[in-house]
């Protein structure tokens, strides 16, 4: 078997039977979601403490990794800011117990990729899941639509996930890079925060989901200053943001 169909075959296994590392100190919950997803085809291996998953994830190889915010050792917002700095790009999925703005805004801006409040229905679990996973293999709807967006200095690679800014390499986490190539992709409109939800998480948008408005945060930060950031992807109040081809 040749590179090509060894990465072909790889991306095949890991969306159709995805290797998940689930982080959850409660056992019988741990349980109960191991046991439905292996049902379903994901292979899960449970880890109860958060100061123990990166040498976890240095032996073994994953495809996405579901976070518990309430952890022994190191909380769940400390384990995603250390597996960001770390260089890890895989997929992060943050459960929390508690329906807050806060946790929901604070673990995106930390790098995660979405989010599910307890009790956690498995079946949205599940569905959560297969759409990062999906997502971070490349296989984007918007991704295939184009492989190359270029603006100025700015060179976006949508199936091989690369994003450069004149000679320098720009490192994003998945749902960063969803969101670039969801905006680039419609370049000079202005997309509504409910348009953006829709199409990253597949959910409509409420006044109380900060989510977008986090990404954005992020996403703008790894281009610069605020203020040059901002004049490349435009807030346009009251309606959402806008992709400036111009600004690049």
């Amino acid at each position: 078997m040749n590179a090509r169909n060894e990465a072909l075959a790889a991306l095949d296994h890991a969306l159709h039977n995805p290797r998940v590392l689930l982080v959850e100190d409660d056992i019988d919950l741990s349980a109960a979601i191991r046991e439905y997803l292996v049902k379903h085809g994901v292979d899960v291996d449970v880890e109860a403490r958060g100061d123990t998953v990166l040498r976890r994830m240095a032996a073994t190889r994953y495809d996405l990794l579901i976070l518990d915010i309430m952890l022994p050792g190191h909380d769940g917002f400390e384990v995603c800011r250390q597996l960001r700095a770390a260089g890890q790009a895989l997929p992060i999925l943050m459960l929390t117990a508690k329906d807050e703005d806060f946790d929901q805004v604070l673990g995106l801006e930390l790098g995660a990729d979405d989010y599910l409040n307890k009790p956690v229905q498995p079946r949205v679990l599940l569905a959560r899941i297969k759409a990062l996973v999906r997502r971070a293999s490349g296989e984007l709807e918007h991704a295939h639509d184009r492989n190359i967006l270029q603006f100025g200095r700015l060179r976006i690679d949508a199936i091989n996930r690369d994003v450069m800014l004149g000679e320098e390499r720009i490192e994003l986490s998945p749902a960063e890079f969803d969101l670039l190539v969801l905006l680039a992709s419609n370049a000079g409109k202005v997309m509504q925060r409910d348009e953006i939800l829709k199409a990253l998480r597949g959910l409509h948008y409420s006044n109380a989901d900060r989510s977008v408005d986090a990404r954005l945060y992020r996403l703008r930060r790894r281009f610069g200053k605020d203020s040059e950031a901002n004049w490349k992807i435009k807030t346009v109040r009251p309606h959402g943001y806008m992709f400036c081809k111009e600004a690049w």
